[in-house]
């Protein structure tokens, strides 16, 4: 077998002994259990063998050699085809450019005896998928529709965890923006966050419709007695998505209070700024008048006449700096 592929034949719910897989797809066919294919970025040639022995579609085995980035399901006669977007929160530590959260892709195909996944970025959740396979449950059927199940189980989990961990950085955000010590606003952490808000709907948004199909309509090799989990999936991605909307909501208002905010502090330096060329205004007008040296000037001749040039240069400051303090320009 190739790298990128590990493979295993479930009975009741448990794996089999080691053996080959020729013998494994054999018995499976036979209906003594399922075959599990995982694959890890596979090769094109890799995808179109075992196209061949599982019979799958030319275009699904398309998108598991190149990918696909929208979740969806497709159905096909002899196999179920599911896509599941998946997200992972990194935390950027003293990196401020780094990505907030990534996404990948899990492909899953299913029929009446195997099911394969593959995987083609995005931290690997095999382990805990593979956990909740193989979890004691009096209602879930043991069949290949479990390890669908559980696969979108563990990416929901993480879209959760996702969700509650970008529900910290919005308050965060909301805490720069307007708490105590936030002297100039913060625009671009807001909008970070925003950015990668919106990689995130594009992951959670896409799966609903999916999961609705599976838990209403009826589907080969996806029992009536699997339908319930499935709606229960379908239920907490609608969670999902409304925290997402409430969490973009916010940070809309938080940008835009910032931008107001900033908006603010710019006037206030304007003013600022107007108020002193005002102030200055006087005695360089005086200065410009008696720069030029005009011969007729008879105040030129008197003796107090300078102490009373500056005395009018400083009390027309004065007056217009208290009349800026007074309109709270200084």
């Amino acid at each position: 077998s190739p790298p990128e592929l590990v493979w295993s034949r479930y009975i009741g719910g448990r794996p089999c002994a080691a053996e080959t897989m020729a013998h494994a797809l054999t018995a499976a066919k036979r209906g003594e259990g399922y075959l599990w294919i995982g694959l890890h970025n596979p090769s094109e040639q890799a995808m179109t063998r075992l196209g061949d022995q599982l019979g799958l579609h030319e275009l699904a085995v398309e998108d598991a050699v190149h990918g696909h980035r929208r979740s969806k399901l497709e159905r096909f006669d002899e196999h179920l085809f599911f896509v599941i977007s998946t997200v992972a929160y990194v935390d950027r530590g003293e990196d401020e450019a780094a990505e907030i959260v990534t996404t990948g892709e899990l492909m899953v195909f299913l029929g009446e005896w195997f099911v394969m996944t593959s995987r083609h970025s995005g931290p690997s959740r095999m382990p805990e998928v593979r956990a909740e396979v193989e979890q004691d449950s009096d209602d879930m059927p043991l069949g290949p529709s479990r390890v669908l199940y559980a696969c979108l189980s563990v990416a929901i989990d993480d879209f959760e965890r996702v969700a509650a961990q970008m529900e910290d950085d919005v308050e965060d955000c909301e805490e720069l923006v307007f708490g105590d010590n936030a002297a100039q606003p913060d625009v671009e952490r807001p909008y970070e966050i925003k950015r990668e808000l919106i990689e995130f709907r594009r992951s959670v948004g896409p799966l609903g419709a999916p999961l609705n199909a599976l838990s209403t309509r009826d589907l080969p090799f996806v029992g009536d007695d699997a339908k319930p989990y499935f709606r229960e999936l379908a239920e907490r991605v609608q969670q999902v998505r409304e925290t997402v909307a409430a969490m973009e909501d916010q940070l809309t208002n938080i940008l835009q209070s910032a931008l107001a905010r900033a908006s603010m502090a710019d006037n206030r330096d304007m003013r600022k700024i107007s108020a002193a060329v005002a102030i200055l205004a006087i005695p360089t007008t005086l200065g410009a008048i008696y720069g030029m040296n005009f011969d007729e000037m008879p105040e030129l001749h008197w003796a107090g006449s300078y102490f009373v040039v500056m005395a009018a240069n400083i009390i027309g400051m004065l007056v217009l700096y208290l009349l800026f303090r007074k309109f709270k320009w200084l």
